[in-house]
């Protein structure tokens, strides 16, 4: 496998339902079967979905279900139970994603999820919740860092997306991101779809998966302050044995070992755009 193809495995979990692209059942749906035919298939991750919203995609899918990978949003208030009955009625599901309001609401969760699923539970990213991750930690379950959104404001800075980088590695916790990581490196791009959109600074899901890498491997949060910084396509070198920035480099296999055990995927309303960045650069 290539390094390239390593790092990108089951990378971009599929959030065609959800803002900016807000696309209905029917259309996220085609969109997702697509995908998981096309070339850059094994790119592709889950389909994210609430909880609430099941139904309606089994009666949308139909028989085309067992092609599917679902990740579920659900509120803390959710009904857990009828997650358990969803799992015995042949959903696939991988993860549940929640936004506890307190750190007491974190074991409560994770102790009514199935413990077949991981649980991942959004942190604010700036400023990092020391107390978030050690209830994380404590409860065995995973964290979600939003990257973003639709305003300047959504984003969170370089500084602060390293230091809580390094505080997740530090307790080895696993995470995933959302939001806002459409395009590889690190740019400047309208903030939604509509024709006079604002537009502002990116984080590149291709500076985080870096980041990711240099910290598992005991890399320092001033250095991946910069990497998550770097906005030059110049200083990657991406070669079919690795992938490079500056003076750090990573194999294959040391991506694969990334991906398996730190950032296991990305939510993005978009599948193409992530795709189409790394074909115009020449690394696909």
């Amino acid at each position: 496998m290539k390094a390239i193809d390593s790092l990108l495995a089951g990378l971009i979990d599929y959030a065609g339902l959800y803002p900016p692209a807000g696309l209905d059942m029917h259309s996220a749906v085609r969109s997702y079967l697509s995908y998981g035919r096309s070339k850059h298939a094994p790119a592709l991750g889950r389909f994210i979905v609430d909880l609430n919203r099941l139904t309606e995609l089994r009666e949308e899918v139909g028989d085309s279900m067992r092609d599917m990978r679902l990740s579920v949003i659900a509120t803390p208030a959710a009904d857990w139970e009828s997650l358990a009955l969803l799992l015995e009625d042949g959903f696939p599901i991988d993860m549940v994603e929640v936004k506890p309001t307190r750190t007491s609401e974190i074991e409560r969760i994770t102790k009514r999820i199935p413990s077949t699923l991981k649980t991942y539970c959004e942190v604010p990213v700036d400023p990092p919740d020391s107390n978030l991750f050690e209830a994380i930690s404590a409860a065995g379950a995973c964290a979600k860092l939003r990257m973003g959104g639709v305003v300047a404001e959504a984003f969170p800075s370089a500084r602060a997306t390293a230091r809580t980088l390094k505080a997740l590695v530090d307790r080895r916790i696993v995470f995933k991101a959302t939001a806002g990581l459409h395009h590889a490196i690190r740019s400047s791009h309208p903030f939604t779809y509509e024709p006079k959109s604002a537009a502002g600074i990116m984080h590149g899901f291709l500076n985080l998966c870096c980041a990711a890498a240099l910290l598992h491997f005991g890399g320092e949060a001033g250095e991946a302050e910069r990497l998550l910084e770097e906005q030059n396509p110049d200083a990657w070198q991406v070669t079919p044995d690795a992938v490079a920035w500056c003076n750090f480099c990573w194999s294959a296999e040391q991506l694969g070992a990334v991906r398996r055990e730190f950032l296991i995927s990305f939510g993005s309303c978009s599948f193409e755009e992530p795709i189409h960045d790394l074909e115009a650069m020449g690394w696909l």
